[in-house]
This record gives C-alpha cells, sequence and structure tokens, in this order.
C-alpha cells in the first residue's frame, strides 16, 4: 500500500487548517471535519483497492533483438479485468545500461478493456540486456491511495549491431539511389562488360551496346544487356584500438563502424559478390573468409556482436600478415580507421601502399563533428579566436590526410560519423560501376 501526493496535499489542508484553529476557534470544527473525511475516504479507497481486489494483468512485448543506435519498440499491453474504472501508472524495470530511473507510463483503465502502451529505447552498447519486472500502481477516481501489482517478466533480449538500418539502406543500394539530406542521387559510372542477355532496344539504351548481328537476324534493333561483375570479394577492415573509442552522440567510432560493416555486408552479398570481415587492434580479433554462402551474414553478424575495444595501439604490420595469409586474390578493402594526426597517418602509411598495391584499398575515417561545431561558434573574446584557430587547423589537417593518401593512389572517404554507412555504401558503388574492382 503507498499513499499519494493527493493524500498528503489534503493532509496537509487539514494540519493547516487545525493550525489556523488555534486563534480562530470557530475553525476547529471545520479542521475535524476534515480530518473525519480524510480518513472515511482514505478508508474507502483502501476498502475498494485490497477487499475488491481489482484484477490489472501487464505483458511487455519485445523483440528479442535489440539493433544498435537505433529506437527499439517496446510494447506494454495492460489489461483492467475488473468491473471498476481505475487509473495505472506502470513503471517498467528497464535494463540497467539505460540508466533511465524515471521511467512510467499513465493510463486510465476502463472496466474490462486492453490497452497497448508503446515506448522506445535507444541502446549504446552491444550485450545482453535484463529487464526486470512490471510494477502496476493501481488507484481509484478518488486516489488517495494505490496498490502495487507486480507482474513477474524479467526476461533478456541482446543488443546487435543495427539491423534496422541494414535493412533500411538495402533497397537504397539496390535502386542505386540514396535519398538523404544533403547527398545527391547515386550516378552509375559507364557499365561493367559482363554478358547478360539480349533484348530489344527501347529509348534510352546505350547505342554502343546495338548488337547489329543479332538486329539483323530479328530486323529490329537489338542491344546487348550487361550486369555488374559477380562474386569479387570485399573485406571491412576495422580498427579496434583506443583511436575508435572516441563518443558522438553516445555510440562509439567503433560501433559506427560495426554498424556500416553490417550494412554494407548486407548489400555485397546481395550484389552476388562475397563479404568477409577482419577486425584488429595490437592483436587480431575476428577473421572471416570472404564467402558467399547461405549464412555468410549471420556468421559476420555474431562476430561483430562480440567485438570489443582495445586500449592499446593498431599494429598495421600484424594485420598486413593476417590478411596475407588470409587473402589470396585481389579484393576490394574498406578500412575503417581514425586518424587524428600526420603522424599517426604516416606510421600507417607504408603499409597501406603495400595493400594498396594488391588490393583495392578505401580507407574510411572519421571527421570530428564536436570540432566542425566549434570552428562554427561566434567569436566573443579573444580566447575563442584562439580556439577557433586551433578547430580549423584540426580540420585542415584532416582534409590534407585526404589529398595525402589520394597522392599515393589511396582512395580515401572522410565523413562524419552519422553519414559513415551512406558514405561507404555510395563509395562501394561507385568502384562497382566504374569496374574498378
Amino acid at each position: 500500500m503507498y499513499l499519494t501526493n493527493r493524500f498528503f496535499w489534503f493532509a496537509g489542508a487539514v494540519i493547516a487548517l487545525f493550525g489556523v484553529s488555534y486563534p480562530l476557534g470557530w475553525l476547529f470544527p471545520l479542521a475535524q471535519t476534515g480530518l473525519a473525511a480524510l480518513i472515511f475516504l482514505t478508508s474507502g479507497d483502501l476498502f475498494v483497492l485490497f477487499y475488491r481486489r481489482p484484477q490489472v494483468g501487464a505483458r511487455r512485448n519485445t523483440a528479442s533483438i535489440f539493433s544498435l543506435g537505433d529506437p527499439n519498440t517496446v510494447i506494454i499491453s495492460v489489461e483492467n479485468m475488473s468491473s471498476l474504472n481505475l487509473h495505472a501508472s506502470i513503471t517498467d524495470e528497464l535494463p540497467v545500461q539505460f540508466q533511465i530511473r524515471n521511467f512510467s507510463i499513465s493510463q486510465w483503465l476502463a472496466p474490462g478493456e486492453k490497452y497497448f502502451l508503446e515506448h522506445k529505447l535507444t541502446p549504446l552498447s552491444r550485450g545482453t540486456y535484463r529487464f526486470g519486472h512490471i510494477n502496476i500502481f493501481v488507484t481509484t477516481r478518488l486516489g488517495l491511495a494505490e496498490r502495487r501489482l507486480k507482474e513477474w517478466k524479467e526476461e533478456e533480449v541482446r543488443v546487435y549491431p543495427s539491423i534496422i538500418q541494414m535493412k533500411r539502406f538495402e533497397l537504397r543500394a539496390t535502386k542505386q539511389i540514396a535519398h538523404e539530406t544533403g547527398v545527391k542521387k547515386m550516378r552509375r559510372l559507364g557499365h561493367s562488360y559482363e554478358f547478360e542477355q539480349i533484348k530489344n532496344y527501347v529509348p534510352g539504351d546505350d547505342y554502343r551496346s546495338v548488337n547489329w548481328k543479332a538486329s539483323g537476324r530479328r530486323g529490329t534493333i537489338m542491344v546487348n544487356q550487361y550486369e555488374d561483375e559477380r562474386s569479387q570479394q570485399i573485406y571491412c577492415l576495422i580498427d579496434k584500438s583506443r583511436v575508435m573509442r572516441m563518443p558522438f552522440e553516445g555510440l562509439s567510432l567503433m560501433d559506427y563502424a560495426i554498424n556500416t560493416s553490417l550494412a554494407i555486408s548486407n548489400i555485397v552479398l546481395k550484389k552476388q559478390d562475397k563479404a568477409g570481415l577482419i577486425t584488429f587492434s595490437d592483436v587480431i580479433g575476428a577473421t572471416i573468409k570472404a564467402e558467399r554462402k547461405a549464412g555468410q551474414l549471420n556468421k559476420i553478424l555474431e562476430a561483430l556482436y562480440k567485438e570489443k575495444e582495445r586500449k592499446g595501439e593498431a599494429n598495421y604490420e600484424l594485420m598486413y600478415e593476417a590478411m596475407s595469409r588470409l587473402i589470396n586474390v585481389r579484393s576490394l578493402l574498406l578500412l575503417f580507421t581514425n586518424f587524428e594526426s600526420h603522424y599517426a597517418l604516416e606510421r600507417a602509411l607504408p603499409t597501406l601502399r603495400r595493400l594498396n598495391r594488391q588490393h583495392l584499398l578505401v580507407v574510411v575515417f572519421f571527421e570530428n563533428t564536436e570540432i566542425r561545431k566549434l570552428a562554427g561558434e561566434p567569436v566573443e573574446k579573444t580566447t575563442d579566436i584562439f580556439r577557433q584557430t586551433i578547430a580549423r587547423q584540426f580540420l585542415l589537417d584532416k582534409r590534407e590526410m585526404v589529398y595525402k593518401l589520394r597522392q599515393y593512389g589511396i582512395q580515401a572517404v572522410l565523413t562524419r560519423p552519422q553519414d559513415l554507412t551512406l558514405d561507404t555504401i555510395n563509395k562501394y558503388l561507385e568502384l562497382k560501376s566504374r569496374g574498378l574492382i
């Protein structure tokens, strides 16, 4: 049993009335009446709540898997199986990872009715999340006392790399477009020369694809249709060293890279290419050979789910040796890492150049959006000028790193963490349409 705020407001008013009745004796009977009314109404409220025993049930409906960094829907169904009009305050014991201590949903429950109350949770780390019990605090229309009903609904969900994001980008990649704010449509550059079929000419077909022999035999214009080359190997290389622990909007850079790796692996497999994975830091982590088997995506998903950041520096030479043993044909390598200084890039550059001679290497690293925001703030004091100058120098260094990599023929993508998936997919589609892989 719990006494509500309304009870204490009522009791406070009665106490104040008793206090005022000392100098004003004629208020004393009114204070006594108020006290009697409070006791009578509270007793009646408790009688309804505990003697008549209102039956209210609740059930939590969640997916068995949550997507990292995305709003995941949780539905709590509440049913009033009694004949009373009740007000329910539902408190779900959320997993400790969310650090939400004031979660509550209020709802009036009509007799015999069932309600579905929806809320969303956004996990910011991978792992197992444990939900506790569902507590239902019910009150009558008087609202002076409430009774807690507990539903024993403990359950666990696992937070995986973003499956929601993976599905969202799948259709866009298939249609070769990227409808996002500030991003233009993906333009297809040329075509590959893997023959698919001969078909009738329709306006808009490339004149260079006209098959003159077939046109002569059929008496109408026929064109050759080509498709993207298949069975090419695409590897995601994820740096999980300390430089990838930097958080942006709650997610670390490594988590952004993991979400992107899952999305791009799915698109690679849909394009009939082979998807693989290598994670590294001061040690080699997961190594999955590029395949196109039915369970390849689930294999990559499980490997990404288990990966953790490490505190050491990235060892690019060790990564190169592991790749030499694992990859025996020319492949597209998508390297997700982060360089915060020219010195860090210079250390890794010899290994990156060797990789690029044997494979097609794309280095994907991150723009610091907080520094970008700082560089655009209005200047009010002299210290703001110094701060902005340093911030703009950091931004300039990042752009110079891109130019440095391109100088040596290495493809480079500098992107905001929020745009990582979109920019990586566009880069893959661009390289594929240009026939570079």
